[in-house]
């Protein structure tokens, strides 16, 4: 079975690249299918200052070329390309395809992670990074006592709300309906905070540009009666929710009624021996780095421990023929 793999791991990110880290100290020379959008949302975010050991701040791309140039050190190979498709077994042999050539494994890290969900208005896109974020985690210190608002009425915006006035001068949530989906203790919590407004029904209509080409407006409407309101701000923060990049495995592996892969109590194996998840990809909670870095070692370990216990893997029926028959 020499063109079997021992372990491709799929996606890239803190996940992935801790996953390959850990797998090639393992000496089992581990295959990372990175994507062609390599790093994750990490290469979206300018300078993250809450990854233990980087003590002045990193930005996110260059925080992500390291931790693919460590794992690179201990021999890990990559395809920095999408994979298009997985046939994946239990227990036995797996396949995952990029574009026409497949790459057969004993072993999968499945790392695709999630992706903001985003509102698809005008501006959004060019703005990205300019002023508009999906983290206020990672970017609120760059706000202090700007103009500011966050876009959403769940729990997230709630908690990106609290967050962001500890150091804007103003925080206005824009809400589309008069009542939010917000648990009451967080309504609560930020209701608290003397820096955070209200502002509803309305929806953004677009995101606009000032001379400098960062944001300097954000251009509303009423719900119900239309009307429009033109708000500035330098910053809008997005809290509509994550999507987990799952497509890739839908009807193969477990997953919630979110798209998120369900994994067996506290490890990250999946419903399907030989398959692991980690990172974003299961974490609709706490979606850090350092979490999703921890995860990978996780699913590294699994992995290893899976090919150390298991007898030789043989050819089985992938998933997804296992159901037509």
């Amino acid at each position: 079975m020499a063109d079997v793999e021992n372990v491709i791991i799929v996606g890239s990110g803190p996940a992935g690249y801790t996953a390959a880290l850990y797998t090639a100290r393992a000496d089992l020379r581990p295959l990372v299918i990175e994507g062609f959008a390599w790093g994750g949302l990490l290469q979206q975010t300018t300078e993250v200052e809450n990854y233990p050991g980087y003590r002045e701040g990193v930005m996110g791309p260059v925080m992500m070329q390291e931790f693919r140039d460590q794992a690179e050190r201990f021999g890990t190979r990559f395809i920095t390309d999408d994979a298009t498709r997985v046939e994946l077994s239990d227990g036995g042999i797996h396949t995952v395809w990029v574009g026409d050539d497949a790459y057969r494994t004993k072993a999968v890290v499945l790392a695709m992670g999630a992706q903001h969900k985003k509102l698809g208005v005008p501006g959004e896109e060019e703005l990205s990074g300019r002023g508009v974020s999906y983290c206020a985690t990672c970017d609120a210190a760059f706000f202090k006592e700007h103009e500011t608002v966050i876009v959403g009425g769940g729990d997230s915006a709630m908690e990106e709300a609290i967050f962001l006035a500890k150091f804007a001068g103003r925080v206005v949530i824009v809400n589309r309906r008069d009542e939010f989906r917000a648990s009451a203790i967080m309504l609560d919590r930020a209701r608290e905070q003397a820096n955070i407004e209200w502002l509803t029904p309305y929806v953004v209509d677009e995101f606009a540009a000032g001379e400098r080409g960062a944001l300097e407006k954000v251009r509303l409407k009423h719900t119900e009666t239309g009307e429009p309101l033109e708000h500035t701000a330098t910053g809008a923060f997005i809290a509509i929710g994550h999507e987990p990049q799952s497509e890739l495995v839908q009807g193969q592996v477990d997953l919630d009624d979110n798209g998120y892969v369900r994994t067996v109590e506290l490890s990250t194996r999946t419903n399907l021996a030989g398959v692991f998840a980690a990172g974003d990809l299961v974490d609709h909670t706490y979606r850090q780095a350092i979490t999703a870095a921890g995860s990978g070692c996780k699913a590294a370990l699994d992995a290893e421990w899976y090919l150390r216990d298991t007898p030789p893997a043989v050819e089985a029926p992938a998933v997804s023929e296992a159901v037509e028959a």
